[in-house]
């Protein structure tokens, strides 16, 4: 049978009819994104809105700093509010009571230390308890070492006790590991009597300190050397940072205090040496 072939108006209707079909799955579709567009925008605004919410709450912005003046009218609220007998009798008891305990803390580190050290009570206690320069302009401090001659540093020892001066070491002999020999020095250049023993001796009231951070902050390369310095050169570490005052000038030379401080007079230190010369006299 002979295969016949569809004719021209039956493609073009069935052309037709295929452009119809697509154009009405076409405003299908369309109208389907249009239907639900509007809600998917919303839930994806919402969740936007959410997110940003969470993150002000898990970083939330700090209140501005108060100013001096509503600084100053909260202290002043606070020193006028009136205080009661009960909580400063109970303030009394806790600060008695926590100044017996670091007494009984501080002794019981002495001894701990004695034992490791293997020094005599006296000694540690005289090292230990060696005061601080007091609060002025300019505290004397002279850089030395663990090197120098044990008669050149008592004498440096001796001078220094006058003014109120500080022996600084930039470290310890032996290593900073190792504290027995540094006390070991130290009670040896503050014994008034080199040939005394034991826990009795009297010690000079100096202060040594083994501090690389002043020597650093001074670039002080060899000693000894004297420097005026405008804070207390005491101070722990953690008080103080590389940007803290420094002294004005450095004099370096193997002589007596008095020759030091007569040396920094005169290259423009004059008002910083002036009570040490005066406590040093004629020495």
């Amino acid at each position: 049978m002979p295969i016949s072939t569809p004719s021209a108006s039956s493609a073009l209707a069935i052309a037709l009819a295929l452009a119809a079909t697509a154009a009405l799955a076409q405003d299908s579709a369309k109208s389907r994104i249009e239907r639900e567009g509007a809600p998917a925008m919303k839930r994806v605004q919402d969740a936007i809105g959410k997110t940003r919410e969470r993150q002000q709450t898990r970083d939330p912005k700090l209140p501005a700093p108060a100013d001096a003046k509503t600084r100053q009218r909260a202290f002043e609220g606070l020193r006028r509010h009136p205080s009661s007998p009960e909580i400063e009798q109970r303030a009394k008891a806790a600060r008695a009571a926590g100044e017996a305990a670091m007494a009984a803390q501080r002794e019981l580190m002495a001894k701990r230390l004695r034992a490791a050290l293997g020094l005599q009570p006296g000694e540690v206690e005289a090292v230990a308890k060696a005061a601080a320069p007091p609060p002025s302009s300019w505290v004397p401090v002279l850089f030395v070492s663990s090197s120098m001659p044990l008669p050149v540093l008592r004498a440096y020892a001796a001078q220094l006790e006058r003014v109120r001066g500080v022996l600084a070491f930039r470290g310890m002999p032996g290593g900073l590991k190792r504290a027995g020999p540094m006390a070991r020095l130290s009670a040896q250049i503050l014994r008034i009597d080199p040939g005394c023993e034991g826990p009795s001796c009297a010690m000079r009231d100096v202060q040594l300190i083994v501090d690389p951070l002043i020597f650093r902050q001074h670039g002080v390369a060899r000693v000894p050397a004297l420097a005026m310095v405008p804070v207390d050169p005491t101070q722990p570490y953690c008080e103080r940072d590389d940007e803290s005052p420094r002294a004005n000038h450095i004099v370096y030379g193997d002589a007596a205090l008095s020759g030091l401080a007569e040396e920094y007079r005169r290259i423009g230190g004059g008002a910083e040496v002036r009570d040490v010369q005066a406590l040093l006299g004629g020495a």
